[in-house]
């Protein structure tokens, strides 16, 4: 069976990109439409060979939900033993005096370093989700109460309990969630950092990132270890010194510190240089400071007009910042792009969910932020899925420089930390997701061209590598696109973990056009890894394999030596014209790769 065939590929040469005209969308909104399931253009091929669960008939866009009804909250009091926690400042307090913050270092702990948000909306107008369960939760409650209370048999109060999860979910749905058939999300409960506690210096941190290089402290020698690990503390050491004086500099040797990244960044120096690699903090030393406190508040003026109320009273006296955009709360109207917010809504909750770090509604309420503003700013592209996986890397990084213990991904809720903290972990993270994107904006506009390049590039490339692999793909019937389409648009973020991603982009940042060109290579080379085992597979086996690679268990030693192999293949065939073909025209023609 083809699969190609029931795709409709009119309007664009790339299978997952289809758009609609405005009298489909006319005729859809005059005529219902049946349940559909949501289908993520950069997930898995597996989910497109289930044909059970897909419809790929008509426009697959998802539509914005109803607005929710809102009422006023049940006081604590009615609340039972449930009792709400100590009032606190909201976010419209906060977002008005954050520059504020930053310019202050010397003083304790500001009282806007803590965060509340409104019962009945977060600090856009949008639907609580802390609301919305609670809500669901009373709801089940005293459905349970009457059936608790009931005379009923035990057969009937079963079928009622049943009931009871039926309406709340038919409830979660009427009431603006997302996604379908998303039930409302769970954040787990803050709880005690695990040895993960905010530095004391997080604020001349946040004024320059220099300062936490005075910071690094190197673990003692654990007793007992060998000549082997007294030599890999002693290497460590080294290399963390090295990138010291680099960093340190007043102005920094740019050159040294892309030949020093390649070979992998460690985790104490990974930050700032992250930033300095990407263009986003100059090399200069003096400029640092002015550069961020800019960027920064730029990213929030950026915030602060992209989420304002549109149908302010104009009579009625605006106060100053961020505040005057929310004045009129009793209204809910925004100029949200709904289609793209939507869809935003839809993905975070689905970005690393194996993930702790992930799963807080601080941490996911700051990514729909930083991917919402990005699509507004590059209407050539909006938003595509995918684009959520690439600023995880930057936010956990970046996350990491204010704490103890970098390795946030889990025992740490971003929610407990001051609010200056998380805005200028978002503001960079934003930066640094505009940087990387500019190089590769091709790869998510209209029809998506530079992955369809990408893709055609690596079936030639891996003809040349492995010419025993690209027959039997061809005898069977393998479509490179089938597999390799997620492998571009989400630059093996699907494939391995974000650690070991972390360390493949320490080289891509040292690499020219690292997240086009060498992210070729390290594909090529990591098709040709599994060579052996595809060449004893069929058309189905083989796909099934490609979309659950047994990379669960690599470690940074396993990435080094994919980067290697990639190194290698494009020190041979880098510049070079790939075999010539015949076209069906009987006209030779060649790639440059």
């Amino acid at each position: 069976m083809d699969l190609w065939a029931f795709i409709d590929r009119s309007d664009t040469t790339s299978p997952f990109w289809r758009t609609a005209s405005a009298n489909s969308q006319r005729d859809k909104q005059q005529s219902p439409t049946p349940e559909r399931k949501v289908i993520g253009a950069s997930y898995s091929h597996a989910d497109v060979l289930n044909f059970n669960n897909l419809s790929l008939s008509g426009d697959s866009r998802p539509r914005t939900p109803p607005k929710l009804s809102r009422q006023t909250s049940t006081p604590a009091s009615s609340r039972g033993a449930t009792s709400s926690p100590q009032s606190r400042p909201t976010y419209k307090s906060v977002l008005s005096q954050t520059e504020d913050v930053w310019g202050s270092h010397g003083a304790g702990e500001d009282p806007e370093d803590q965060l509340a948000y409104d019962d009945d909306e977060d600090e856009f107008g949008l639907p609580s989700i802390a609301s919305m369960r609670r809500k669901g939760k009373r709801m089940s409650e005293k459905k349970a109460g009457r059936n608790q209370g009931s005379t009923q048999p035990e057969s009937v109060q079963r079928n009622g309990s049943q009931l009871a999860t039926s309406t709340l979910s038919s409830w979660a749905l009427d009431n603006g969630d997302v996604a379908e058939e998303r039930n409302i999300p769970s954040y787990p409960m803050p709880k005690k950092s695990e040895g993960k506690i905010l530095r004391p210096q997080y604020k001349d941190i946040l004024r320059d990132p220099a300062n936490s290089l005075h910071l690094i402290s190197h673990p003692a020698v654990p007793p007992g270890a060998g000549a082997k690990e007294l030599e890999a503390h002693s290497a460590r050491i080294t290399r963390i010194n090295k990138f010291k004086r680099i960093l340190q500099a007043s102005t920094i040797n740019y050159p040294e510190l892309r030949d020093s990244a390649w070979s992998g960044l460690p985790s104490e120096v990974r930050a700032m240089s992250w930033q300095l690699l990407l263009g986003y903090l100059p090399t200069s030393s003096e400029r640092r400071v002015a550069t961020l406190e800019r960027k920064r508040k730029e990213y929030l003026d950026g915030v602060r007009q992209a989420f304002e109320r549109s149908n302010i009273n104009p009579e009625r006296p605006q106060e100053p910042g961020l505040m005057g955009a929310y004045a009129s709360k009793p209204s809910k109207n925004r100029n949200l792009d709904e289609a793209i917010w939507h869809q935003i809504s839809i993905d975070v909750p689905r970005t690393c969910p194996h993930l702790e770090l992930y799963s807080y509604e601080a941490t996911q309420r700051s990514l729909e932020r930083i991917l919402y503003v990005w699509a507004i700013r590059h209407p050539a592209s909006g938003y595509v899925q995918g684009i959520n996986d690439l600023v995880t890397p930057f936010w956990q990084i970046f996350l990491g420089q204010y704490i103890t213990d970098p390795d946030v991904e889990f025992g740490m809720d971003p929610g407990q930390l001051p609010r200056a903290v998380l805005d200028a972990v978002e503001a960079d993270s934003f930066w640094c997701l505009t940087k990387l994107l500019e190089g590769i904006q091709d790869n998510y506009i209209h029809a998506q061209p530079g992955i369809q390049r990408q893709v055609s590039s690596l079936r030639d490339l891996t003809a040349r590598i492995d010419e025993g692999l690209a027959k039997h793909m061809e005898r069977e019937g393998v479509e490179f696109i089938q597999f390799s389409f997620r492998w571009m648009n989400c630059l093996l973020m699907r494939e391995v973990s974000v650690k070991n991603t972390i360390r493949m982009w320490d080289t891509y940042l040292a690499e020219d056009d690292g997240f086009s060109a060498f992210h070729l290579y390290v594909c090529a080379a990591f098709l040709v890894k599994w060579s052996e085992k595809l060449q004893r597979m069929d058309f189905q086996e083989i796909m099934m394999f490609l979309q659950s690679l047994p990379t669960k268990d690599w470690t940074e030693k396993d990435i080094e030596l994919l980067l290697s192999e990639a190194f290698i293949w494009k020190s041979l065939f880098a510049g070079s014209k790939a075999h010539v073909r015949q076209t069906s025209g009987g006209n030779s023609g060649a790639l440059i790769l």
